[in-house]
């Protein structure tokens, strides 16, 4: 569905396009100024987006217990690269990239399994995956359906991907790599089933006691992820509060939480540090850029290369 939408939203890019294209013609612009033109404006259009997600979270920035301030040239680096994110994840991987699995019979690491976040596909992981590839890493992916419905309703989906990447790579145990809302359902899988299946649980930009954003969102995984109040005086949804309480601390144990303290999603940014989990906060990385970061992949194959059966 997700492919579906994001081609569709391409479509309809396409033909703000074209019609400034026209509309500069009629002003007697040049033809190859006229395109130009029409395809900035669609990359400006694209551009506010993105800056409007920095507009609403950027007050709860850095308000962590060793907050830390970023010069305005970062910032400057830390919007591009985010931009650069969301054109390359929405506009190309997404619609076309979606895959199911690479596996490598030479391995030397548990298989993994990708969970992507709100409103994206296996296609987000196109990134990750190359790297997983390069280090002959067996990876699965899995895509969450229906996209508007409750997280509740994903913790059977994974259930069922992770028993297919056992019976299908023969091991025991297995890593699972999820990303933003992908880490909730990863939480809610661990409180349904336990840690008897899963080695880690790697999450990357995850709303573990919600994100200010969501508010603007719709479908109920949105509701399931909203933080209530303003800053650090608001509270987790309901949901996130029963989840928390229904946690065994080995399954948090389990967690390796890697957040970035400049997260234009989630909000307040130390929504993502997990009381029990291994925190681990990086500094001027965006939200979708997260898994598109070579330093974040660094982590994250190292943190699978550790992991034991």
């Amino acid at each position: 569905m997700i492919s579906r939408i994001s081609r569709t939203l391409l479509l309809i890019q396409f033909g703000i396009a074209v019609l400034f294209y026209f509309l500069l013609r009629h002003f007697d612009w040049p033809i190859v100024a006229a395109a130009a033109g029409g395809v900035l404006i669609v990359l400006l259009l694209r551009a506010q987006i993105t800056a409007n997600s920095f507009f609403l979270t950027w007050p709860y920035r850095g308000r962590t217990s060793n907050p830390v301030e970023i010069t305005w040239l970062q910032v400057a680096t830390l919007f591009l690269r985010e931009f650069r994110a969301t054109m390359l994840c929405s506009s190309w991987a997404m619609p076309f990239l979606r895959f199911d699995q690479f596996s490598y019979p030479d391995t030397t690491s548990l298989p993994v399994l990708l969970i992507h976040g709100y409103g994206c596909n296996s296609g987000y992981w196109r990134w990750m995956s190359l790297e997983l590839r390069q280090a002959h890493i067996t990876h699965y992916a899995l895509d969450m359906e229906p996209v508007f419905g409750s997280i509740d309703e994903y913790a059977p989906l994974v259930h069922a991907a992770v028993q297919r990447v056992q019976a299908e790579t023969g091991q025991k145990k297995i890593v699972i790599v999820a990303h933003s809302m992908g880490g909730l359902a990863a939480r809610a899988y661990l409180r349904d089933h336990g840690c008897d299946s899963v080695a880690r649980v790697i999450t990357l930009g995850s709303p573990h006691h919600g994100t200010a954003i969501a508010n603007f969102g719709i479908g109920i995984n949105c509701g399931e992820m909203n933080w209530l109040g303003r800053y650090e005086e608001g509270r987790s949804s309901e949901w996130l509060q029963k989840l928390a309480a229904t946690e065994e601390a080995d399954a948090l144990g389990h967690i390796v939480s890697i957040y970035s303290q400049h997260d234009n999603i989630v909000s307040p940014q130390s929504s993502a540090h997990l009381e029990g989990a291994w925190n681990i906060p990086v500094i001027g990385i965006g939200h979708v850029a997260l898994a598109l970061e070579p330093s974040i992949h660094k982590i994250v194959i190292d943190l699978i290369h550790n992991a034991r059966d």
